[in-house]
């Protein structure tokens, strides 16, 4: 094996020198401080948004600006060029008027700013290798970005920055070669931008969201319940197929699935028209306004909910080790009564208009709503654009990760009123505690080896880190889509949350659960999922000092806000976002949205790569290379000649 491990690194090490020298910047690699990692969390279909969050680098480049411009944040010059950075597409839109007839004002104007964009890269390119910065290139502009990228020091003659320039201007790429510095001083900015959950749902546009993460250079997402429901329905498994289109139908956010997805929603529709069509459907009505008639879409709505009702009524049957009897809500039905038993108390139903339920068979879809959801699976597996976002979600994501102090992962891990993990019995075995994300990934990405044809058990399985008891993304005792429905009294509508949401308010708790996801000393626990209502005083950095809450209410249907943690060489900091205008007013007005900046921990010293995990794999990449040097000197293997 070890043979054959060397045999595979002499295809990019040919030579005993070509192995040494990688050997040294390897090590020198080591020694430089660890790079930025953002990560943000519950984007909930927020694309533009988002992309502010990350053209900005949460509010990073500001300061950076700043120092460029000797401190003077208020001048037009110094917010146009912020904008050009943000909003590139559309500063230039702006700036194309501007130098409609002067095509010599656009040169210097041109030659200026990208003088001042790369007065900021070599500020940022100390620490990275030369051919990680060849990567941030496009190739049409590489020539000219290793000019500017040494000039005037580089002994380049001027005539090759001058004369390359004005030849842009006059062909009208000039702005192209902006656009592509602003978005490599974006990407060199921060290391890794890490998602922690939950894309999409509520907000507009979940195709938007991935299309735009799928452009950034280095994303991790760690899975949230809302992705694993788009997930579960990519691969056609039909409960979960309805609850995420009863969610976009609640929201009005059926573009994402109709004309992003080109999902064919109109056997829903003719449902919702043929067996409602006389249903006033009180109380689905959509949550905001929209093109379509709202009460079309709230038969539509209560059509899907009662099928993901029947559906979820299966999956309980179909798993009794889940032990979720009580989401077995059309059976707990008195229908000639009209009330429901739930957890061992009687309510009101205060809609008692349910045409497809047997009585005596309630679970069973009518032939109606068969047909219904045999059309609709074959859209959602159908779908290409579909297939592509969300098998890019799980290649770039996990149950968890772990970057140097921080265990990131969306939600909880379940607990007994004692604070000790809750077992999960997954293919076979018995798992608690962050052994259950292992377990997860596993579950996981078999399912999209094999697609829609993946066993029904594990399709099943992501409904269950849906809205499960003990799922790790969930967290909370059940999910009450039925009672906010179909009961008047609140109090039947409170999901009780897990122990951990206590439990992370304490120091030692938190520093053991880190310590079980391998942060030995000072570990961060970083979750989001669970909005942190400032409003109400709550705040997101918990009483121990050592948990972070970065659910900020990143969607508007939640409040407009948000958070970001950064990850420094010298601290965790957490960046507060606020509500914006949509990018032209923004740029028309001279505006800059400026995050709130607040310090969480500070470090002793500077975090260098040798001290995280990264650090880890260079020094794995080390020892491999030694040992091919080893084998080229002793003869095992032939180099090449160079």
């Amino acid at each position: 094996m070890e043979k054959l491990i060397h045999q595979i690194l002499a295809k990019s090490y040919p030579s005993t020198e070509s192995a040494i020298y990688e050997i040294a910047a390897l090590k020198a690699q080591l020694e430089l401080p660890k790079g930025v990692t953002h990560v943000i969390s519950d984007v909930h279909g927020e694309a533009r948004k988002l992309r502010h969050v990350i053209n900005n680098a949460s509010g990073r480049l500001r300061p950076v600006v700043a120092e460029l411009f000797g401190g003077n944040t208020e001048s037009s010059e110094f917010k146009e060029f912020l904008h050009l950075l943000y909003y590139p597409t559309e500063l230039l839109q702006l700036k194309t008027e501007e130098f409609k007839t002067d095509s010599e004002a656009r040169y210097q104007w041109v030659l200026k700013t990208l003088t001042q964009q790369f007065t900021i890269i070599r500020s940022e390119v100390r620490t990275k290798r030369r051919k990680d910065i060849k990567n941030y290139t496009p190739k049409q502009f590489r020539e000219l970005f290793e000019v500017l990228l040494n000039f005037p020091a580089g002994g380049h003659h001027e005539a090759f920055l001058t004369v390359s320039i004005r030849e842009l201007v006059s062909r009208k790429m000039d702005f192209q070669a902006l656009r592509a510095a602003s978005r490599f001083i974006r990407n060199i900015t921060v290391e890794e931008l890490i998602v922690a959950g939950d894309l999409g749902d509520r907000g507009a546009r979940l195709d938007w969201v991935i299309d735009y993460l799928m452009k950034q250079p280095n994303v991790s997402i760690v899975w949230g319940n809302h992705d694993v429901s788009w997930m579960g329905a990519c691969l056609g498994h039909q409960a979960l197929i309805a609850i995420v289109l009863r969610v976009s139908l609640r929201y009005r956010r059926m573009f994402q699935l109709e004309e992003g997805y080109g999902i064919l929603t109109n056997s829903l529709e003719l449902l919702a028209r043929e067996i409602y069509s006389d249903d006033p459907a009180e109380f689905f009505k959509p949550k905001r306004g929209g093109e379509r008639d709202e009460l079309t879409i709230a038969r539509m709505q209560k059509a899907i909910a009662i099928i993901q009702f029947k559906l979820e009524g299966q999956i309980v049957e179909r798993h009794p080790e889940w032990k979720m009897d009580n989401r077995n809500v059309l059976k707990a039905i008195d229908y000639a009564n009209g009330v429901v038993e739930l957890n061992g108390q009687s309510y009101k139903l205060r809609d008692t208009h349910l045409p497809t339920v047997d009585p005596l068979n309630p679970n069973k879809l009518s032939a109606q709503e068969e047909h219904c959801m045999q059309r609709l699976v074959e859209s959602f597996i159908s779908s290409s654009r579909l297939w592509e976002h969300m098998k890019w979600v799980v290649e770039r994501g996990s149950m968890a990760e772990v970057r140097d102090r921080a265990a990131i992962f969306h939600a909880c891990l379940s607990l007994d009123e004692s604070g000790n993990y809750l077992s999960l019995e997954i293919d076979g075995e018995q798992k608690r505690g962050p052994e259950q994300f292992g377990a997860f990934n596993k579950v996981i990405k078999r399912a999209f080896r094999k697609g829609s044809m993946a066993q029904e058990d594990d399709k099943d399985w992501l409904y269950y880190l849906w809205a499960g008891p003990r799922s790790p993304l969930f967290g909370k005792d059940k999910m009450a889509t039925f009672e906010s429905y179909f009961i008047e009294d609140k109090a039947s509508q409170k999901e009780t949350r897990n122990p951990w949401f206590d439990f992370i308010n304490n120091k030692d708790f938190c520093a053991h659960v880190c310590q079980d996801m391998g942060v030995d000393h000072g570990g961060l626990i970083v979750n989001g999922h669970v909005p942190v209502k400032v409003e109400k005083g709550e705040d997101p950095v918990k009483r121990g000092g050592n948990a972070v809450t970065i659910d900020g209410a990143f969607s508007e249907a939640y409040g407009d806000r948000g958070y970001t943690l950064i990850l420094t060489d010298s601290g965790e900091f957490l960046a507060e976002h606020h509500g914006f205008k949509d990018p032209v007013s923004v740029v028309r007005s001279g505006e800059d949205i400026i995050p709130t900046m607040r310090k969480i921990r500070t470090y002793d010293s500077v975090r260098l790569i040798k001290h995280t995990e990264q650090g880890q794999r260079l020094n794995q990449q080390i020892q491999a290379l030694d040992g091919l040097v080893e084998a080229y000197e002793d003869g095992l293997i032939n180099e090449e000649t160079v």
